[in-house]
């Protein structure tokens, strides 16, 4: 059960409303059914999804105008070129990628480059998804295992106002759900250009009493648009038995992921400009060290079980254990600082052990109706790092090795208080420790010990609804942790924890029948920026920062066979504290406007279609804005026709107008290995892949 729904004491009397409101009312019952992940009969589930339709963001359904959930009704609805984008259908966020497809997205949220999911935390069947003191980058979440036939919910928070948020979710969070049951077994073939292949297999049966089991298979291969192919393979497993019931039931997971690929990384934009290099035509999608790529490992087991009693009151407890492992080689200066190539080479090997309990309950203060919750989390993390110098990835330098021991503890207490039928209080608590042991595998000095506290108070008030019509007041404390091997440098050791102050003020409406609307105006505080640094695989914490901005998302239906989602957010991102050597006070790809407008026509017959735009903003390269990226707005289609009952073929076209546009652009010093002598012009882009066809045939058996 997510805490907005545990933190609700009772429901509110409502007057009678339009089709489309009362409809959307049900949304939090359906949520409730799901949140009990039990194997309930099916026909009973489908029944109130149906009604739910694609959000359970309706009025009374959420304590923030920017907290919601998505169903898998809609993520079947458009389409997502790489498996990470699924987050876009969080409002605000776009996925692009600067690298391989088997490396983590980038992300962007409230004016942050979130670089590769710092400051965003994300779960997967319950697992987390961010790593702590990794080899790439602080926080880095890879979701390229993630399997979106097996999302059942997509539960987003924005914000650090919410008491179940830990580590990396200050601006965000997202716990993404899979299913433990199918309607029926199904496998999917896609075929697409540039050697883009992929099957994907899943069912689920009955093999005991009240006992279910879910397996899912999918194989992928693609080349994509480079010169250089990607040559990306792809493997991946899930397999799940759950069993019980709403009452009380239970889960257990195994899920098992690995690839390998070929990287065609940023690119100086000067040859791109030029057409040639080294006597050689040079284009967008050209490599400068065709020996970039990587391979990645994860293998997991979890489970979870729950108990609701009669009196209201809901357990869960859960635990995972997982394998990961990350060889990733990247040169993006070229010959800058080694005639025979910049590559580096990083490594992170570990494995990760957690826990987490929470008890919710009803009963009365001061003679109102309340609801509390109680929680503990403990996650621990055992990890060979490594950062080596390379050559077409063979090792020829150590640079760094350590052998880290991370643990962090979140304790937390939250309590809704309902005072009038208008009038709801939500008061938190928040308490982490974390704890970094660091073993200089290649430098005895790098050893070291640290440990950090931080208390996170949170509160919010609900107002309404009145005319459907609902306000909100978030406050919280978040925070994000930084690498142990800052935590537990000799000289400048940097704070293990990081704390971020927000506030938000919201709006949610339903007034006008058919159209859901929510604004949010928020602001949100960092004591010291991690700062990307020209993506040599490290973050670094930098200064203060200071963002601020707006949200205003909109589902409307304006008849029963279409969906018009728009969502607009604008941001203003700065650095807030002193500026010894005047660079200025911009945060560097912090981008200031991100907008989300899609068409979804539903069940037109045998038909069904979407139309996605999608708009990147412009954003500094440098901290005087003396630099700045190029916006981007790209067009993505999904044509669909059912084939009898059971099969359904689907046309995605990505990048529909062919724009050449990137999806990521950096400013650094580089020097290509056929130029005499370093460059100044600084802007290096990954461009975003031209228009991409690809073709699904589903049957279901």
């Amino acid at each position: 059960m997510s805490l907005s729904q545990a933190s609700r004491p009772l429901r509110r009397a409502q007057r009678p409303l339009p089709a489309f409101a009362c409809a959307c009312l049900l949304a939090p019952a359906s949520a409730l059914a799901a949140d009990s992940e039990t194997s309930e009969p099916q026909a009973e589930v489908q029944a109130v999804r149906v009604t739910a339709r694609h959000y359970d963001n309706a009025v009374g359904a959420s304590d923030a105008a920017s907290q919601g959930v998505i169903r898998a009704e809609l993520l079947k609805s458009r389409p997502a070129l790489r498996p990470g984008e699924v987050l876009e259908f969080v409002p605000g966020v776009i996925v692009t990628q600067h690298s391989g497809d088997g490396k983590a997205n980038q992300y962007f949220l409230r004016g942050f480059n979130l670089d590769h999911g710092t400051d965003f935390a994300t779960t997967v069947n319950g697992l987390p998804v961010n790593m702590p003191t990794h080899g790439h980058g602080q926080g880095y979440a890879d979701l390229n295992f993630l399997m979106p036939e097996l999302v059942e919910r997509i539960e987003y928070r924005k914000g650090p106002y919410d008491a179940q948020g830990g580590d990396f979710s200050a601006a965000g969070s997202a716990d993404i759900a899979y299913r433990r049951t199918l309607d029926a077994p199904f496998a999917a073939i896609t075929m697409g250009q540039r050697g883009y292949r992929r099957a994907v297999t899943a069912g689920s049966t009955e093999v005991g009493p009240g006992l279910s089991l879910l397996g899912a298979v999918e194989l992928l291969c693609n080349d994509g648009p480079w010169t250089v192919a990607e040559g990306l393979h792809k493997a991946n497993g899930v397999l799940t038995l759950s069993g019980g019931a709403a009452a009380q039931g239970f889960s257990a997971s195994v899920m098992h992921y690995d690839a390998h690929w070929t990287a065609t990384n940023q690119v100086p934009q000067r040859l791109i400009d030029a057409g040639t290099y080294d006597g050689r035509p040079f284009g967008r999608f050209d490599s400068l060290d065709p020996s970039d790529g990587g391979s990645t490992r994860r293998s997991s087991v979890s489970g979870e079980w729950h108990r609701r009693g009669d009196d209201g009151s809901a357990t869960r407890v859960a635990a995972y254990a997982m394998s990961y492992r990350l060889a990733l080689f990247s040169n993006h200066t070229y010959a800058l600082e080694r005639p025979e190539g910049d590559q580096a080479a990083q490594q992170d090997r570990r494995q990760v052990y957690g826990f987490s309990s929470s008890h919710a309950f009803n009963h009365a203060l001061g003679g109102l109706a309340a609801r509390s919750e109680l929680g503990l989390q403990l996650r621990h993390d055992r990890i060979r790092v490594g950062l080596f110098e390379s050559v077409a990835r063979q090792l020829t330098a150590t640079v760094r090795e350590d052998r880290v021991r991370q643990t962090q503890l979140g304790l937390y207490g939250q309590t809704s208080v309902e005072v009038t039928p208008w009038l709801r209080t939500i008061a938190g608590l928040r308490a982490d420790q974390a704890r970094f042991d660091v073993d200089g595998l290649s430098n005895a000095a790098n050893s070291g010990r640290a440990s950090a506290h931080l208390v996170s108070p949170k509160f919010s008030l609900i107002l309404g609804p009145w005319r459907q019509t609902e306000l909100f007041y978030n406050a919280g404390r978040g925070f994000h942790s930084n690498d142990a091997r800052g935590a537990t440098a000799a000289v400048d050791p940097v704070p293990g924890l990081v704390a971020a102050r927000g506030q938000e003020v919201g709006m949610r409406t339903e007034w006008l029948p058919g159209l859901q609307s929510s604004v949010a105006l928020w602001k949100l505080d960092f004591d010291s920026e991690l700062l990307y640094v020209g993506d040599s695989g490290t973050t670094e914490p930098n200064r203060p920062s200071r963002r601020h901005g707006v949200e205003w998302n909109n589902r409307w239906i304006p008849a029963p066979w279409l969906l018009v989602d728009a969502d607009l957010a604008w941001s203003h991102a700065r650095f807030t504290g002193a500026d010894p050597e005047g660079l200025g006070d911009r945060i560097p790809n912090a981008v200031g406007r991100i907008a989300s407008v899609a068409f979804t026509l539903r069940e037109l017959g045998p038909w069904s279609a979407s139309l996605q735009w999608r708009y990147l903003g412009s954003a500094p390269l440098v901290e005087d804005d003396s630099l700045r990226s190029r916006s981007s707005l790209t067009a993505n289609l999904r044509l669909s026709r059912r084939l009898g009952r059971d099969s359904e073929l689907t046309l995605d076209v990505f990048n529909l107008f062919d724009r050449r546009v990137n999806d990521i652009e950096y400013a650094y010093d580089s020097r290509a290995p056929a130029e005499t002598a370093p460059v100044t012009d600084p802007r290096h882009v990954h461009p975003a892949e031209p228009r991409t066809l690809r073709l699904t045939l589903r049957t279901a058996f």
